[in-house]
């Protein structure tokens, strides 16, 4: 019997030796690639493992931080006080410099094998180790030579056992780049940067400085830090073996400046000040001395000074003493220079008449104890007290007044309380509570003993007499108005006690060493004997004088302190005023305060015979 079968059988067949032929080939191809994998494994675990780990050490990637531009500071005028500029620093892993590169010792293998064309011998391979080391060591003689460091201190910190040593910091990118050419293992070049102080020790009280990590430590540097130092950015980059950045891979985070400082500081002014104060402290062999320079109108800081100096661009052996701002943090007995305000308050709060008569016979008893002047001025009224700065008659003032109240007054014009100038320890001074006084306490306070001020909050306080009753808060930084300004005194008993206080500088004041040319002058010295361990002193004084010009309005204010001047002369009037003088005309003539006392101003006879001001 014949079987017949359809086409479309015949035709199912086939496929099944088709797909058993691509099987085969499918198969064989995964067996192909599997044995390429295999194969490249091994070369890269066995046969290329000593290429892939040279290559491996020569080349990784890190991410590294980019340092932040720290902020200028400026004085009012944009003048510079502190800049940062671009400088580098050199460190070193002494681990790292003192074990041999193995991978460069191989290269020089290759490169004499590759030369001679035949296998180096045992001794050829220990003479390239030892030129290596030779090589090593000069690069390291060179360095150091570069970094100009002393014998010593680079063993140190060459065989020092840490992990990680500053050879040198801030340094001259030109140097830096020497360095770095040399490509030592474990020398590291990293770029950073340095603070500059253009007016050096003129500024450097107030301005302070910076740490090696660019971190304010004094001052307006350490005062303003969040504000000054910026955000730091990251990068990556291709380090060698040696730890070396051999290249930039990317930007990751740009770093952020830090944001610009100005200043209310007059650095022309600023200048005047610590050149005059510097003459004066040295003329008189004193011990130290400080000056403030006020606006009157505003309370901003012109000028602080102080002497000694110092000068933060060099800071080595620096002693705290040497560095602290005197003018905000170190306090006083101001002495006479409060009488002003004692005079002020009584005529204030109705306690005494501007022309009401006080006997002063040189002596006047206040209980067990007595308070004396240093001549019998016999009968004088409220003027007459400032101007020969009776201490019977205004301690007479201060006891028609209530406790309360006089403590009151002096607490206003922010004796006992910090100036609010933002600056880091600035003094509060001490003032004894009223309910603690008793009434030699009362008469003592009224010429400026038993309480104690900074050169600072005494110039404040005199702006409430300069601007005609109001006090002025104080700021290191420029502003166009004093919001916190708030009244003291009324209008008229501050230009009455101003008028007062400009018999003080007439030749029958205590203070005729403080006028100023063509300007009229108000102020108050004073003479203070320092306090010791075994009660006040009969040798050691504080020379101070604190005024105001123009007096008919005031502009500027300036306090002078000189601490234990030993050359003669220790009066206010003969040793600080002089010193306000020349201040504080330079200081009028840089702000272009017009003069109003023009018949004291020089002259000049032309050809023609005409008679000009200066």
């Amino acid at each position: 019997m014949v079987e017949f079968r359809s086409s479309r059988n015949n035709k199912a067949r086939k496929p099944a030796s088709d797909f058993s032929g691509r099987r085969k080939f499918v198969v064989a191809l995964m067996m192909g690639c599997m044995l390429i994998l295999v194969a490249r494994a091994v070369d890269l675990q066995v046969i290329s493992k000593k290429y892939l780990k040279e290559q491996g050490d020569m080349r990784h990637v890190d991410d590294v931080s980019v340092s932040a531009y720290r902020g200028m500071i400026t004085d009012r005028n944009g003048a510079p006080l502190a800049i940062s500029s671009p400088v580098q620093t050199v460190s070193v892993v002494p681990r790292q410099l003192n074990v041999d590169d193995e991978n460069q010792i191989l290269a020089l293998e290759k490169k004499l094998k590759k030369a001679q064309h035949q296998p180096l011998t045992a001794d050829q391979k220990n003479e390239v180790r030892s030129e290596y080391k030779k090589d090593k060591a000069l690069k390291v003689r060179k360095m150091l030579k570069i970094l100009a460091l002393p014998a010593q201190k680079a063993t140190e910190l060459l065989n020092a056992k840490s992990k990680f040593s500053y050879l040198a910091q801030r340094i001259n990118p030109v140097i830096a780049d020497q360095v770095r050419a040399l490509e030592l293992p474990g020398v590291n070049v990293e770029h950073s940067f340095k603070r500059f102080y253009p007016t050096g020790e003129v500024s450097g009280h107030l301005i302070g400085f910076t740490d090696v990590n660019d971190i304010g430590q004094e001052g307006l540097e350490r005062s303003y830090e969040n504000l000054l130092k910026g955000t730091p950015g990251s990068k990556r980059v291709i380090r060698d073996g040696q730890r070396q950045i051999i290249g930039d891979v990317e930007n990751i985070k740009e770093p952020v400046a830090g944001k610009m400082l100005e200043l209310s500081i007059d650095q022309r002014i600023q200048y005047l000040a610590y050149r005059e104060l510097q003459s004066a402290v040295d003329h008189h062999r004193a011990k130290s001395g400080t000056l403030v320079v006020l606006d009157a109108k505003s309370g901003e800081v012109l000028a602080a000074v102080n002497q000694p100096s110092f000068n933060p661009n060099t800071k080595t052996n620096l002693k705290e003493s040497l560095y602290r701002n005197r003018a905000l943090t170190n306090i006083f007995e101001p002495g006479s220079t409060v009488k002003p305000f004692v005079v002020a308050a009584a005529m204030d709060g109705g306690y005494i008449r501007s022309n009401e008569l006080f006997e002063t016979h040189g002596i006047f008893p206040v209980g067990k104890h007595t308070v004396r002047d240093v001549h019998n001025y016999g009968t004088l009224d409220a003027t007459g007290v400032l101007k020969k700065s009776s201490n019977i008659g205004v301690a007479k003032m201060a006891l028609k007044m209530p406790p309360d109240y006089f403590w009151g007054v002096y607490h206003k014009l922010g004796f006992g309380v910090s100036a609010g100038s933002g600056f880091p320890g600035e003094a509060s001074g001490n003032l004894l509570d009223y309910q603690r006084w008793r009434e030699f306490d009362i008469a003592t306070l009224s010429f400026g003993y038993g309480l104690n001020v900074s050169a600072l909050q005494l110039a404040r306080s005199y702006t409430a007499l300069a601007d005609d009753g109001v006090l002025h808060s104080v700021s290191l930084l420029k502003r166009d108005e004093d919001i916190d300004a708030q009244r003291v005194f009324s209008a008229k008993t501050a230009k009455k006690v101003r008028a007062m206080l400009e018999t003080v500088i007439s030749k029958e004041g205590t203070a005729y060493e403080a006028r100023v040319d063509g300007y009229k002058v108000a102020g108050k010295t004073g003479t203070v004997k320092k306090a010791g361990s075994h009660g006040y002193s009969e040798k050691s004084y504080f020379a101070v004088f604190a005024g105001m010009a123009p007096a008919s309005n005031p502009r500027l204010i300036i306090v002078v302190m000189i601490d234990e001047p030993s050359a003669g002369d220790y009066y206010g009037g003969l040793v600080s005023a002089p010193v306000f003088s020349k201040v504080m005309a330079g200081a009028l003539r840089i702000m272009e305060v017009a003069p109003d006392e023009e018949n004291t101003m020089p002259i000049l006879l032309t050809k023609k015979g005409v008679i000009r001001p200066l």
